[in-house]
């Protein structure tokens, strides 16, 4: 016997019904809905450290990506993005890792991936070690190795591959977007990096 989840009411409590549709995918909100229920709710993302190994599984280098802030500043970021409704984790981190690192970048994701941390980014600095001036926003953290090439798309402008050691830089730390240096030493920390 097949299973249905429930439709969702037509009036779910956000006033969404007064604005257009996002077009022909209904898992994803137009920018005014987007902007409507960052103000109501947290919104959850997965992000990934790339990593890659030497041929007994050692880290060798982690891949960090240089972006444009709308502004023209450049920043250093991970792959990150939002889950979709309906969609499982794997799935969204395989669309992020593929959206910006390309797709011949050949991610290893386990049937049930496991996050190494989950980061909860404020929109007021100092709540906790993450921020984003957007939104209140829960995100569950993923090591990712991958064994292809890695050409960045969509915003990322370059993945640049640093050693561990430094990965785990202070200097690096300053250049990275919204704490994402503290992200990238807890990931370090988890794979038993982190001197």
């Amino acid at each position: 016997m097949a299973v249905r989840t429930p439709d969702p009411d037509p009036d779910d409590g956000f006033g969404f019904d007064d604005v257009p549709s996002a077009g022909a995918n209904p898992a994803w909100l137009s920018d005014i809905e987007l902007e409507r229920a960052r103000r109501r709710l947290p919104m959850l993302y997965v992000e990934a450290i790339p990593v890659r190994s030497d041929g007994s599984g050692q880290v060798t280098s982690v891949g960090v990506l240089l972006r444009s802030t709308p502004l023209g500043e450049m920043t250093r970021s991970i792959v990150s993005g939002r889950v979709r409704y309906g969609e499982t984790i794997r799935d969204a981190l395989f669309r992020h890792v593929e959206n910006d690192l390309g797709p011949m970048a050949f991610p290893l994701l386990p049937a049930s991936p496991a996050p190494f941390a989950v980061a909860e980014y404020f929109p007021i600095p100092g709540v906790s070690a993450f921020h984003d001036d957007r939104q209140h926003a829960v995100s569950l953290a993923f090591v990712v190795p991958v064994t292809g090439t890695c050409e960045p798309r969509q915003d990322a402008l370059e993945v640049t591959w640093f050693s561990p050691e430094e990965a785990a830089s202070d200097a690096l730390s300053a250049e990275m977007e919204g704490g994402r240096g503290t992200l990238i030493r807890q990931a370090l920390a988890h794979l038993g990096l982190l001197r």
